[in-house]
């Protein structure tokens, strides 16, 4: 049975019903009858990311990292805290910490990542990406990301081929074919563009353009009348 009263299930239950000021004051309540009461140091910090108060989000992060310095959701809350706070060598900072405990932490790496990319560091970002992309090939922000440093760097045609790896793992994320379109204009590649931008996966775009080649027609034209063929 279920103890509703827990505080744990308490703060669950606030957390889910998205109600952070409450969820604020009962971990507030909890640390009036104990200042080191470690699920209420944890959960009030929570809260206050919730809150966009981000500063006293990582106030009460350190002092869970007084009593416990390896305390991982504790470092993963600050982390999120200076993100916001856009303070990305504290960032790196304490990534680094999380990764010397646990060296394939995938969200570690990948905010590691993220953080270079903010400093222009998009090399280093990609040796974070590969890194995750060899503990989880399917790792959607490590794809989406390893592409946005590979297209800052220039290397517009393999950023297309990961952008094109997220989206076949995820077609409903509707940046993937903006993104990939522009790559393509970019490269000069006006039909490949348009393509793209329709949600067309790189596999399947060769054959459209070989139709529309046998049919003596534009892309444009053999995509519309291939849609409405489905369509029917």
């Amino acid at each position: 049975m279920i103890d509703l009263l827990d505080p744990s299930n308490v703060i669950t239950r606030l957390f889910d019903a998205e109600k952070f000021d409450e969820m604020y004051n009962y971990c507030k309540e909890l640390l009036e009858n104990n200042p080191n009461d470690m699920l209420a140091l944890q959960n009030i910090s929570l809260s206050l990311i919730y809150l966009k108060k981000f500063d006293e989000s990582i106030d009460y992060c350190n002092k869970v990292l007084e009593i416990k310095n390896s305390d991982i959701y504790a470092l993963k809350n600050k982390i999120f805290a200076l993100e916001n706070l856009k303070q990305y060598e504290q960032v790196i900072k304490f990534c680094k910490q999380i990764l010397s405990i646990d060296s394939k932490d995938i969200w570690a790496l990948n905010s590691l990542g993220i953080a270079l990319n903010e400093l222009d560091r998009h090399k280093e970002a990609l040796e974070c990406y590969d890194t995750s992309l060899l503990i989880d090939s399917k790792d959607i922000t490590a794809l989406m990301n390893k592409a946005n440093s590979l297209s800052h760097l220039g290397n517009y045609q393999d950023a297309i081929h990961y952008y094109d790896q997220a989206q076949m793992i995820d077609s409903k994320l509707k940046e993937l074919p903006l993104a990939k379109s522009k790559l393509f204009e970019k490269l000069g590649m006006s039909d490949d563009a348009f393509l793209a931008a329709q949600g067309i996966l790189n596999k399947d775009m060769e054959k459209i353009k070989n139709e529309a080649k046998e049919n003596k027609c534009s892309v444009f034209h053999q995509f519309c009348n291939d849609e409405f063929e489905k369509s029917n």
